[in-house]
């Protein structure tokens, strides 16, 4: 049988050594998905729900494996329905590839059913390269281009493939004028800065005093060296929210996240350091970095457009996080630091306290969404992969979960897109059969698009190794996220009509579909329900019915933002007797001088 365009994609792709892609079917794609089928195996195809979810599970598989993901959807619709998820991919700097058909090359340009622009339409999201094939000879250098340049810049690419040519004999590029012969292969490089620039930013940490760190996914396979220069300069580290797993929590040096999901301890450190690393992080929020000119600043990044972005830095270097700390460790002095690193060890300690009392501060009968958090770090296995989506939950996943060494985490970052928790959490289990995963889930993002992915769950569960995966739904009927946002920043009442959102059973979905399903309306059920769910023998998920007047707030509340607070009040809100019996008194303390949290 002569090998089509299609058998030879997957072979191109099985010798770049992927073995997995992401998607859903459609006849714009039918000759890939016969190749895949003839494969025989060689690259296993998981079918989502829904072509957003597969291009989230195909970014989710870069960040928990390093390699190449791969998504592949039909034409029109299916294409288009790709681009959140490969989006969430490109501002996270993942290297993932999208495959999509097209209609046949003779009927482009006619205004054909699902005939879009494909090329335009990818243009943004993975201009780096995105081209439609032609002819057969064309399609072995579109591959091994897409795929290098994928993993070389850690972005986004596509490949436009039109029906037609997907069934038609592949025959290799002729030796001749106007063509191209291209190979496979790709090793990343071991970047290090000049040893004249590393000693001018040696020479300013090692001026400092007072030196702060800030690490993001850069540094997650740079662990070692981050505590060991944290240690050579008595710094103190916190993390950007990709960063999550970079250093563990339970340094007591570590202050945790930093932003608008950040700790105080973290909040603190950076108003008051005199010296600034930041490595491997684009943490997007200048106001919550030190003041312009209060600190001097050096920064790693293996991506120079990245670099001074942020904050002005006075050393900038571009390298490989652990390679370049390793560089320039011999470089630092030790410093005896003792006064600041005690003052950020104490203000940790005292932060740990108040997580912990507002963990577990009475509600108004619903559970205190924290407590959900605090009740799974110490049950959380060693090997344990976290997935978070955005909103509410990304507050308390950022401040309340910790992390130990050798854990995974992540959820979408630069897009903060809601509905990447499960997906990400299906990528993780096929990638790493055999570790526990769990996701944490808003009740918005769950009637978003997840509900549909348990279904993806049910499908595919018993070819994992272990069984345990675990979906926890924080269910407060309301867009909690932004109904604070409302509150606090615009100073606006709730608006039910666009934040209330219906109640839904979730864990009895799940038990329609053969999942465990478990209901928590106490939190002293929460230790319970997570151990019963860490021990099952089938994926489970654990609906908590959570009080949505907890707020997730900021490290810091401003003036303007107690002011707006206050009005919301004032102009009667529809929680407002909640509001203010259960959370009033938390969200003025940060304003008011004397008052406990």
């Amino acid at each position: 049988m002569a090998t089509t365009v299609g058998d030879f994609i997957v072979e191109r792709l099985h010798q770049w050594g992927v073995r997995r892609m992401f998607g859903y079917p459609g006849d714009g794609i039918n000759g890939m998905f016969g190749a895949l089928q003839r494969g025989g195996g060689k690259i296993a195809f998981v079918q989502a729900r829904h072509e957003e979810m597969a291009a989230f599970m195909a970014s989710a598989h870069a960040k928990f494996t390093g390699e190449l993901g791969v998504c592949i959807a039909t034409s029109g619709p299916g294409a288009s329905h790709l681009l959140t998820g490969l989006y969430d991919a490109r501002l996270d700097h993942m290297p993932v590839l999208a495959i999509v058909g097209q209609q046949a090359r003779a009927a482009l340009g006619a205004h054909y059913q699902q005939e879009l622009d494909l090329a335009a339409l990818f243009k943004d999201v993975a201009g780096d390269f995105v081209q439609q094939a032609s002819v057969p000879a064309q399609v072995r250098h579109l591959v091994d281009r897409a795929v290098r340049i994928a993993l070389s810049r850690r972005t986004v690419t596509a490949i436009i493939l039109p029906n037609d040519l997907q069934e038609l004999e592949y025959a290799p590029p002729a030796r001749k004028h106007g063509t191209a012969h291209s190979g496979v292969g790709y090793t990343a490089p071991e970047v290090v800065p000049r040893s004249e620039d590393l000693a001018r930013a040696a020479a300013v940490l090692n001026a400092g005093q007072r030196v702060a760190m800030l690490v993001g996914a850069g540094a997650l396979h740079a662990t070692d060296e981050v505590v060991a220069v944290a240690e050579r300069l008595g710094a103190g580290v916190a993390k950007a929210l990709l960063g999550k797993a970079a250093v563990p929590d339970d340094l007591p040096w570590v202050t945790g996240s930093i932003g608008m999901l950040g700790t105080k301890p973290t909040d603190d450190m950076m108003s008051a350091c005199d010296t600034l690393l930041m490595v491997g992080s684009g943490f997007p929020y200048a106001e919550f970095l030190p003041k312009e000119g209060h600190a001097r600043g050096v920064q790693i990044d293996i991506d120079a457009g990245m670099l001074s972005l942020r904050y002005p830095m006075e050393v900038s270097l571009v390298g490989d996080s652990a390679a370049t700390l390793r560089a320039l460790l011999p470089l630092l002095e030790q410093k005896d630091a003792h006064s600041w690193r005690e003052r950020i060890v104490r203000a940790n300690e005292s932060w740990q306290r108040v997580l912990g009392e507002r963990a577990h501060a009475p509600t108004g009968g619903r559970v205190n969404p924290q407590r959900i958090f605090t009740e799974l770090s110490p049950r959380l296995p060693d090997d344990a992969i976290v997935t978070s989506d955005s909103g509410s939950c990304a507050n308390w996943y950022a401040r309340d979960l910790k992390i130990r060494r050798g854990m995974m985490c992540s959820l979408s970052g630069g897009l903060a897109s809601m509905g990447a928790a499960v997906p990400y959490a299906i990528a993780a289990k096929f990638a790493h059969p055999r570790r526990p995963v769990i996701a944490l889930v808003g009740d918005g993002a769950m009637q978003m698009n997840n509900m549909a992915e348990l279904i993806t769950v049910a499908k595919y569960w018993k070819e994992w190794g272990d069984p345990r995966w675990i979906c926890a739904v924080l269910n407060n009927e309301d867009l909690n996220q932004v109904t604070w946002e409302q509150r606090v920043m615009e100073g606006d009442p709730k608006f039910e009509a666009s934040q209330r959102i219906p109640d839904v059973p979730y864990h009895r979905f799940a038990e329609l579909l053969g999942l465990a399903g478990l209901y928590v309306d106490d939190a002293g059920q929460l230790g319970d329900a997570w151990e019963e769910a860490l021990a099952a023998a089938r994926p489970v998920v654990i609906e908590v019915k959570t009080d949505p007047e907890v707020p997730p707030l900021p490290p810091h509340i401003t003036l303007d933002q107690a002011r707006h607070f206050a009005r919301t009040l004032m102009e009667g809100d529809p929680a407002e007797g909640s509001i203010i019996a259960n959370t009033a008194r938390q969200v003025m303390a940060n304003v008011l001088p004397g008052k406990k949290t």
